[in-house]
């Protein structure tokens, strides 16, 4: 008995507790900023701020214990003039000496800005215990967003973008904000990401605008450079899957890969469809796995998405179980979002 929904203020205890399992600069361990988050998702929902300021926080329900386990964001617009997507390059410096027919490739890093910037999803979180689940709980996690921005295409950029963990220390830093980043700023790795949440000034500010050599740095950390973090691995295997690269770029803190797609290629978006449901007694595990996503705004909650295994009928509607119906409050036969995955 799982549901995804919008988030609501009532959540913010349960969202923190979900967040202290993995706090990142999308969904810190910090309850002002958590109660911001749910405050502004909370507007974005109902549409009554403008589009690149909108931030939509999903939770993952377990009904049966009335227990939020999970979360997920999307930023409508990751990139403004007032806060502007900041990234390294990760480039090529090629040198050669004909004097000593030495020829050498330099991996640099070079600090960029977007303030016209992507979609980004983020904040992705799902409690340990429930990770394995039969239901596949990560992935309903993860694509239901891509369902949703189907659903209001328009509020949302070309581009989407997704900021991977690299492997970090068992205390949570990072070897390459320590080698690089506190030197350029006075800052901790987590003074630095709490306070990027809010203000990236001090980034544009005292980060050298000349391209970083990597030679520079100990081999363990070049080492991690763009690497994605045994606890993402999973996650970058699912958007490679729906049609995600890597970009090129990483994180300037931690050094995590940036990965991005085109929004109207990513399969989830681009076969996304709307289709009205029959009840039926029984979907095996055999059939397709899909998820279902209705919204409706005078209802609480307005938003809400279950995973189903689905029957296609020959009269073009779509068979789910009345379990389904009920995680979703259906009770007529009013259209739904569906996406086979």
């Amino acid at each position: 008995m799982f549901r995804i929904r919008q988030s609501y203020r009532d959540d913010v205890d349960q969202i923190l507790a979900v967040a202290e399992h993995l706090d990142t600069v999308n969904l810190p361990a910090d309850r002002p900023h958590i109660e911001k988050i749910v405050e502004l998702s909370e507007t974005s929902f109902a549409e009554t701020i403008p589009p690149a300021e909108r931030e939509y926080l999903f939770v993952l329900e377990d009904l049966a214990k009335k227990r939020v386990i999970g979360t997920s964001m999307i930023h409508a617009q990751h990139g403004t003039r007032r806060a502007p997507h900041i990234f390294f390059r990760v480039e090529n410096d090629e040198r050669y000496s004909y004097t000593l027919d030495k020829y050498f490739v330099h991996r640099t890093l070079r600090i960029g800005y977007n303030y016209d910037g992507p979609t980004e999803i983020g904040g992705l979180i799902l409690l340990p215990e429930y990770r394995g689940n039969r239901e596949a709980l990560g992935k309903l996690l993860s694509y239901v967003r891509f369902v949703f921005i189907r659903m209001h295409r328009p509020v949302f950029r070309d581009r989407v973008l997704s900021e991977l963990l690299p492997p970090l220390e068992p205390d949570g830093t990072s070897v390459l904000w320590e080698h690089l980043g506190r030197h350029f700023t006075g800052l901790t790795y987590q003074e630095a990401d709490l306070l990027s949440k809010d203000n990236k000034e001090f980034i544009h500010a005292l980060f050298p605008d000349d391209p970083i050599h990597t030679e520079l740095l100990p081999a363990e950390v070049r080492e991690i450079i763009g690497q994605v973090g045994p606890e993402t691995r999973g996650v970058e295997k699912i958007l490679r899957r729906i049609g995600f690269e890597y970009a090129g770029q990483i994180d300037p803190f931690d050094g995590g890969p940036h990965f991005t797609a085109k929004t109207d290629d990513i399969t989830l978006v681009r076969d996304a469809r709307q289709v009205r449901l029959a009840t039926v007694g029984d979907a095996d595990g055999e059939r397709p796995w899909a998820i279902v996503a209705v919204e409706h705004a005078g209802q609480k909650p307005a938003f809400r998405a279950a995973s189903a295994r689905i029957i296609e009928l020959e009269d073009g509607r779509v068979g789910v179980t009345q379990d389904v119906r009920a995680r979703l409050a259906l009770e007529g036969d009013e259209p739904v979002w569906m996406v086979k995955a």
